[in-house]
């Protein structure tokens, strides 16, 4: 990501366009929810005029039918570091900031003070709350389009990304595997391949080494889940020998960790100033992928867009067979 520079001093807004395009990857999700608004409605119409249009049964209809959905192939939601929600917290979170509304901070402490009142279950409390608060609230609102919601998302995945300590890079990695992952998703309402994709939602340990992002993914045919890792090197010193060292220790792990697994991809990425171009090549001779970023690793905003699209295509091949049922 470039420098924005005024007088001299860089006020280049970086978080912005790190939850911007990770907020993005939350519009398959509003697209899935258009989708069962448009069937249950029978309606051709946005999902912004439906909701505005409907009864309160039919937006009860909606949310529950989005709850319920027990298709594998949903798309998914994030917080702000990129760990993905489970499905129905996904669906409360997403309805919840709809209606401008803070899901965990105001509404999570009200439903569970009407399990413990009324004895209702979770999940009774949630649609109910979110079918009041869409119906009555709707034209304070004004709007349910996209890009009105999007500014929502980029809010409410802000404030997640500071009450989350974690690891930065780490953080952008995963966006980078969650934008390849949505792209395919937003292209063809599936995971190709596979009926359903886990991404780790922190480091994993195969053997005596870490992996700094993963997936598991589990094929339709019912065979056996295929892993893709992700291990991240970083180095602020500069090249040198230290990239022959550090080549090295990186070969090793690769070697090691095929001894642990059986099916896997492994893509490996290097965020490191003037590393030789020759060790990048023995890497990525033992991979599938290998991404180098030349740069401190304290500047490294996640994958610029060349990149990013080059992990779009790796990933796609990987998913492949999009229209198998």
């Amino acid at each position: 990501m470039k420098d924005l520079i005024v007088h001299k001093i860089n006020i280049a807004h970086y978080r912005l366009i790190e939850l911007t395009k990770l907020a993005d990857q939350a519009k398959p999700f509003y697209d899935w929810i258009e989708k069962h608004a448009k069937r249950i409605t029978g309606s051709h119409r946005s999902l912004n005029e439906i909701l505005f249009a409907c009864s309160k049964r039919e937006i009860e209809k909606i949310i529950k039918a989005c709850y319920d959905d027990k298709n594998d192939e949903k798309p998914l939601l994030f917080d702000g570091i990129g760990r993905v929600y489970s499905h129905n917290k996904a669906c409360f979170y997403f309805f919840a900031w709809m209606i401008r509304d803070a899901p965990q901070q105001r509404l999570s402490p009200l439903i569970s003070r009407m399990q413990k009142v009324n004895g209702v279950t979770k999940l009774l409390a949630e649609t109910e709350s979110l079918v009041e608060l869409i119906f009555e609230y709707r034209t304070i609102v004004k709007s349910f389009e996209w890009q009105a919601v999007r500014e929502v998302v980029i809010d409410r995945l802000e404030g997640s990304r500071r009450s989350i300590s974690g690891h930065n890079l780490e953080a952008n990695i995963r966006t980078g595997l969650i934008t390849a992952i949505q792209h395919y998703y937003s292209i063809y309402g599936n995971y190709g391949k596979f009926k359903n994709i886990e991404i780790a939602n922190k480091q994993i340990k195969l053997g005596k080494h870490t992996i700094d992002v993963s997936a598991n993914l589990t094929p339709k045919d019912g065979t056996d889940k295929v892993n893709l890792l992700i291990p991240v090197k970083t180095r602020e010193t500069e090249g040198g020998g230290h990239s022959h060292l550090f080549t090295r220790d990186i070969i090793t792990a690769i070697s090691d960790i095929k001894k642990e697994i059986n099916n896997y991809h492994i893509v490996v990425i290097i965020v490191a100033e003037n590393w030789s171009g020759s060790e990048i090549t023995n890497i990525d001779a033992q991979i599938d992928m290998i991404f180098h970023f030349n740069m401190n690793p304290n500047k490294f905003m996640g994958f610029d867009e060349e990149s990013q699209i080059k992990f779009n295509k790796y990933i796609a091949t990987i998913l492949g067979a999009s229209n198998d049922k």
